[in-house]
């Protein structure tokens, strides 16, 4: 069965993770696995919004592991503590990067990444992973991004 999801480009951002929700909702609701429900929401986010790189990091084996993504080539493992995704993970919190630049420890998959959202993912009280979404913009993140990612990380973990 195909599945689509259609965003209206001259949406704000708020209204488009509004309209998003429920699209993503039904895209997942009848998948069971996590991997594939990962990769999907990853290819919504790069389309609805021209991120430059939307993906996710799984723990195995007391690392972070590359999970499915969209754009160009990644980190494959990152460490506990290091980095934005490192630290948003031990930290159990969502962080955001206006400049990578001016982040102590940003490890840079890529040179052209300018600032950085990354929401962790909580199944069960158990952080699991981290959704890292990358902007080629300074300062591309804000209040909004934060709910509206969270929100969609939360429709993800209530399934698991």
């Amino acid at each position: 069965m195909a599945e689509s999801v259609f965003i209206d480009n001259t949406l704000s951002k708020k209204e488009k993770y509004n309209a998003l929700l429920p699209q993503l909702k039904s895209l997942i609701e009848t998948e069971d696995d996590l991997i594939a429900n990962l990769a999907n929401v990853a290819a919504v986010l790069k389309s609805s919004f021209g991120f430059f790189w939307v993906g996710f990091y799984l723990l195995k084996d007391h690392e972070l592991v590359l999970g499915p993504f969209q754009g160009p080539i990644a980190c494959t493992r990152i460490q506990i503590g290091r980095g934005v995704c490192g630290k948003a993970f031990q930290q159990a919190d969502t962080i955001i990067v206006s400049d990578v630049n001016l982040f102590e420890d940003h490890i840079a998959c890529s040179t052209e990444t300018k600032s950085e959202i990354v929401i962790p993912i909580i199944i069960k009280g158990k952080t699991v992973g981290v959704l890292d979404v990358d902007s080629d913009l300074l300062n591309d993140f804000d209040q909004q991004d934060q709910e509206g990612l969270k929100a969609i990380i939360n429709l993800i973990s209530s399934k698991f």
